[in-house]
């Protein structure tokens, strides 16, 4: 009987559109009203995470930054895994000699050092995304998304690295080529035992501490409120959600998700476009998962 889902954001819980369709949201209040749980797992920070929730009445628990946080119901911190500031600088030495592009996302939010960069990595992840829509258009829901996120445009890194109070949660490196201009990078970064490197979308790859992934934070949770792995169901469509797929005892793969990551599911559902939450969830009722 499960007791608990979790839910990946991004290509999983979220349309094209970037929203949660109304048919997500009421699955989702039908199984909290039958004592099931949900909790969202996403490698957007918390400030990012949260609108689109908000905006359609969901407060849950929320694994965020692929682990590097976790917050309870009432938005509290419960879990903090950064990457110190020593290894964090070699990140940002090999990104600048294999000439790629890269955001730090820390405790007081995401830093880019290069606006045109950014707005043209967010425009080229949504145009391939979604190829319905026009270069032109996803340029203009590109830097309509970054101002809602809020990033913090810095001339350098350093004096983010400088700075005491905030820790190094995240650090996201991209390319436009995807993932074949990726591999020499991620494969260096592969040798640091500290770290773990997956992937979101086709253009990127995500540095975690080595225990900042969502499977690790999902076992921990679910220890904390006596749920048996047995009875969580995972829904994902990327490589950054394959350690929540791997534990959890239900495990879903949207049809949009990459064929590498659906091998690691028990389950297929519908692409995030066509409402692939809410016929996981319903399964998960239905069929009693």
């Amino acid at each position: 009987m499960i007791e608990l889902i979790v839910s990946d954001m991004d290509g999983t819980l979220l349309n094209d559109k970037m929203e949660v369709s109304a048919s997500n949201v009421s699955a989702i209040n039908e199984a909290n009203r039958l004592g099931i749980k949900f909790m969202v797992a996403t490698g957007r920070g918390y400030a990012e995470a949260v609108p689109a929730l908000k905006e359609v009445g969901i407060d849950c628990p929320m694994i965020t930054l692929n682990g590097g946080q976790v917050f309870d119901e009432d938005g509290q911190l419960v879990e903090n895994l950064g990457i110190d500031k020593t290894t964090t600088r070699r990140i940002l030495e090999d990104v600048k000699k294999y000439g790629l592009y890269c955001e730090i996302m820390t405790s007081k939010g995401i830093f880019s050092d290069d606006k045109v960069r950014r707005i043209e990595s967010m425009t080229s992840l949504l145009h391939e995304t979604n190829p319905d829509t026009t270069f032109k258009m996803a340029l203009v829901l590109a830097v309509a998304r970054l101002e809602v996120m809020h990033v913090n445009y810095v001339d350098d890194f350093k004096d983010v690295l400088d700075d005491n109070t905030q820790q190094v949660l995240k650090i996201l490196v991209f390319s436009d080529s995807g993932q074949s201009e990726l591999e020499p990078i991620r494969t260096k970064l592969a040798e640091d035992s500290r770290l773990v490197v997956t992937s979101s979308f086709r253009n990127n790859i995500e540095i975690n501490h080595v225990e900042a992934q969502k499977g690790i934070a999902l076992e921990k949770f679910a220890k904390k409120r006596g749920i048996p792995l047995e009875n969580v169901m995972a829904i994902g469509d990327n490589f950054n959600d394959v350690s929540m797929l791997k534990v959890a005892g239900a495990s879903f793969a949207v049809a949009n998700a990459e064929d590498g990551v659906k091998v690691f599911a028990k389950h297929l559902t519908s692409k995030n476009s066509e409402n692939g939450v809410a016929e996981a969830i319903m399964r998960c009722i239905n069929e009693n998962l």
